[in-house]
């Protein structure tokens, strides 16, 4: 009996000694998340962050750096017999604060770093940095933030914040942690994978204490962060400088381009902001006070405003009439104004002239023989062939569609299909008279400025157009960017532009962009145009390129509620021109009159 007991007692410890050994075999072994809790325990990795990307204009001037600053980082095992007080009083917190921080840091990990306090400017870090010392296991970690040397185009750079738990679900490549920076908008958002660069990683030894004991493995596994791209914008920072100032107190817009490459010289859009304000420590505070005014300065309006167009589409009118053969550049047509109303003392112009006048009732009935050329008997059914007919054409213009420039949120705008109006009407019948307001370029067409200053461009191409840009090359490719050297060619031929041209440059010279828009050794093509914005005041408008015969920069103009065309639109239209050709303006009447703002007297 008593040998059976002996027997089962061994039995027993045998199987125990068993049971832990083959526990054993699997922890050490074949489970590594317990080996990877013990490393994780001895060994610290620390992110090493790349400085993001420069921004410079097209001469070579610097428009966006990186400014150093710090984060003051915590270890809670590290923290030993501190001043709360005097902690607080330093880095300026309340103790509540304090105590909600370090319960959050002890949340995360209590031998693992993390942020106590954001971004500390290189002022506060020279403030408090011999003082760190009485305040065991706080640390400092370098970072930077963007900062912008003119208080200049906010909108098209964009800003850098943290990065949202929306856009941590959504990065499919797993790039980035919480606590990391991304660009939102403009161009810190449209090439964040160039300028974001390539972090960096550094593998440190700790022991239980949390104290450091040097490198892990000699550094082998270390890897240096790899800086962002730089990228070289097609911005002239003088020229958009000065565009801003003439749009100071106004809302509208102003795009430029250069209408042989198709590269952005000046992007305004009123009102704005200084973008510092969006970088750094109160980020958060202005970024409230921005987005809560009721101008609405973070409304990017050279590429999200849609407007009607007005009169200037009676050019693209021209230019398809033309191509339809339904036209010729001598056929003319009364002002008969029972039908649609008109303006000037005009009656019976030719092409040229109904361009140079802005005759409404030409450009009804041009658009009506294009419209019902009477492919099929039934006028209802004519109209619905001749209309998408017609859009075909617009659509080659770049309008209807977004452009794709390499910004995000660009708007399309809008040209009216039949399929459109069989929706609007519920399918009641339409015809030509029902839709006839879009002839001018009022009722249902919707425009972006963006691509009426891309309108101006193919004029002064006589036909083609390069899709807009604002980056002329990436730091690493060193070349154009492919996508923005191929020429985009509209349906109609380039043999029609002339009489457009012409009529453009009579505009300026005798019709209605005369005086305020002409220079004097330099021959600007115009169209004004005054869009209707009931019950608010009209909206002025302007496109232009200069000079005539080899045009340099194309430019649209929009200053809402601010009326006739002739007087705001054309006059800061005029103004970029001759600063961008001559350097300065040699009219500051023109200057004063868009600055005092008095535009509808």
């Amino acid at each position: 009996m008593i040998d059976n007991r002996k027997h089962i007692i061994r039995f027993i410890i045998v199987l125990t000694g068993l049971v832990f050994l083959i526990k054993l075999f699997f922890i050490q072994v074949l489970d590594s998340q317990y080996a990877s809790a013990a490393t994780n325990n001895i060994i610290q990795k620390t992110i090493e962050y790349p400085y993001r990307g420069l921004l410079y204009d097209r001469n070579g001037e610097l428009l966006v750096f990186n400014d150093p600053q710090f984060d003051l980082t915590v270890v809670p095992n590290d923290v030993e017999r501190l001043d709360t007080t005097a902690f607080c009083d330093l880095f300026d917190i309340t103790l509540q604060v304090f105590k909600e921080k370090m319960q959050n840091a002890k949340e995360y990990s209590y031998v693992k770093s993390s942020v106590f306090i954001k971004q500390l400017s290189n002022e506060d870090f020279a403030r408090v940095q011999d003082k760190l010392v009485d305040f065991p296991g706080f640390y400092v970690e370098s970072r930077t933030a963007r900062k912008y040397t003119h208080p200049l185009l906010a909108n098209t750079l964009g800003y850098v914040s943290e990065i949202t738990k929306r856009e941590l679900e959504i990065d499919s490549v797993n790039y980035y942690n919480q606590g990391d920076y991304i660009g939102q908008s403009g161009i810190e958002s449209f090439y964040e994978e160039q300028l974001r660069g390539k972090r960096g990683v550094k593998y440190k030894i700790k022991n239980v204490r949390g104290v450091e004991k040097g490198s892990f493995n000699e550094g082998k596994w270390d890897t240096l962060a790899i800086p962002g791209e730089t990228l070289i914008s097609t911005i002239d920072i003088k020229l958009q400088e000065y565009g801003e100032f003439l749009m100071k107190g106004k809302a509208g817009s102003i795009v430029s381009l250069e209408p042989k490459s198709g590269e952005v010289l000046a992007i305004v859009s009123g009102p704005s902001y200084d973008p510092n304000l969006l970088s750094g420590k109160k980020y958060s505070e202005n970024f409230s006070i921005i987005s809560s005014d009721t101008n609405k300065p973070l409304f990017n309006r050279p590429l999200m405003a849609q407007y009607r167009p007005g009169s200037i589409f009676k050019i693209v009118q021209a230019m398809i009439a033309l191509q339809e053969g339904v036209i010729t550049t001598k056929t003319r047509i009364p002002c008969n104004r029972d039908i649609i109303g008109c303006h000037g003392s005009h009656s019976n112009e030719d092409l040229q002239g109904a361009i140079t006048h802005s005759c409404n009732p030409y450009f009804h009935n041009v658009m009506r023989r294009v419209v019902n050329k009477k492919v099929v008997e039934n006028t209802f059914e004519d109209t619905h062939i001749g209309l998408d007919k017609w859009r075909e054409h617009v659509m080659s213009f770049g309008f209807g569609k977004p452009l794709g420039i390499d910004l995000p949120n660009e708007k399309g705008g809008l040209i009216p299909s039949s399929a459109y109006y069989d929706r609007a009407y519920k399918d009641r019948p339409w015809k030509y008279s029902n839709i006839y307001s879009i002839a001018i370029g009022e009722g249902e067409n919707m425009v972006v400025p963006i691509q009426m200053a891309n309108f101006a461009s193919i004029v002064a191409n006589r036909g083609y157009y390069y899709i807009p840009h604002l980056i002329k090359s990436i730091d690493s490719l060193g070349n154009p960017l492919p996508q923005y050297q191929k020429k985009h060619y509209t349906t109609v031929d380039s043999a029609y532009f002339d009489v457009a041209v012409e009529a453009m440059a009579q505009v300026v010279k005798s019709g209605t962009g005369q005086y305020r828009a002409q220079l004097k050794n330099i021959e600007v093509c115009g169209k004004t145009g005054t869009v209707q914005n009931d019950p608010l005041p009209d909206h002025a408008v302007f496109i232009a390129f200069a000079p005539k015969d080899d045009p340099k920069i194309a430019v649209a103009v929009y200053v809402e509620d601010a009326g006739q065309g002739g007087r705001a639109a054309a006059s800061i239209a005029s103004l970029m021109i001759e600063q961008y050709l001559i350097g300065e303006t040699e009219r500051p009447w023109i200057e004063e009159y868009v600055l005092k703002g008095e535009f509808l007297y």
